[in-house]
């Protein structure tokens, strides 16, 4: 197992430029066919990609703040799921002018002072505030390495990029409570083997309290909300900046929480 994942967690570990804005990682295919198929690919076998989604599934289980085992978990099991979110993007206009345009979202990619200046209650604004109050920042998305195909892989580096815009659209904060909220909405939207992992095991580190009102209220509002929404991928957030956020989720047909919990854990 060892010899099978040495090189790699080598090439993993070791790779350059990893902090590269995301405005300077497009993924698109090299034009000689040899090699990896975009940047920051590191080809696997099989083998190797089970060997890895088994380890980072333990280490994401242990802990759910491992962005990096996270992102190996949802690489390398969710070839099947990610071929029908692409297929979904392209029979939708706009789902089809984001794989067409290739999008990404990142400090060096916003214009952070337009977001600023927009209205109080719209896209961008309350973007923007999410940032802020919970001390996140768009750039901490890793870069795709497991997915073998150049599209899928742009598929799986948008749903990461856009998970923000989900706290924001869902009023979620990025408490514990808040993030499985929030995979209860993306496993029923996207169908992500790792997304419902983490719906189904997250709430283990919930206290009696939290646990309560996820059961009996947040995770059927989160699942009744995710089945009422069209597909989230579909849409060009950069595009919709000025939109309100109200008149948003009134198109995607998402309805406010049930109860604030930012101060639940």
């Amino acid at each position: 197992m060892a010899t099978l994942l040495r090189p790699v967690l080598r090439r993993l570990c070791g790779l350059p430029g990893l902090q590269r804005p995301a405005a300077e990682m497009p993924l698109r295919a090299r034009s000689d066919g040899a090699g990896p198929l975009y940047s920051h690919h590191i080809p696997t076998s099989p083998l190797q990609k089970a060997l890895l989604a088994a380890g980072s599934a333990a280490m994401a289980l242990y802990n759910p703040y491992r962005h990096d085992m996270v992102a190996v978990l949802g690489e390398t099991t969710g070839h099947r799921t990610l071929k029908v979110l692409r297929d979904q993007m392209r029979r939708d206009p706009e789902g089809a002018q984001i794989l067409q345009e290739r999008p990404r979202i990142s400090t060096s990619t916003l214009d952070l002072g337009k977001l600023q200046s927009l209205p109080e209650g719209s896209l961008g604004r309350e973007y923007l505030r999410f940032l802020d109050v919970n001390r996140v920042s768009p750039d901490t998305r890793a870069p795709t390495r497991f997915v073998d195909d150049e599209e899928l892989a742009y598929v799986i580096q948008r749903y990461r990029e856009v998970h923000d815009m989900l706290h924001t659209l869902l009023g979620m904060p990025t408490n514990i409570l808040g993030e499985i909220v929030v995979k209860w909405f993306e496993a029923v939207q996207t169908g992500l083997p790792m997304c419902i992992l983490g719906a189904f095991f997250g709430p283990i580190r919930l206290g009696t309290q939290s646990l309560q009102v996820l059961v009996s209220e947040l995770i059927p509002w989160a699942i009744q909300n995710g089945r009422r929404a069209p597909c989230v991928l579909n849409l060009y957030y950069e595009r919709r900046w000025e939109q309100s956020l109200r008149a948003l989720r009134e198109e995607l047909g998402i309805t406010a929480p049930p109860m604030h919990v930012q101060g639940l854990a």
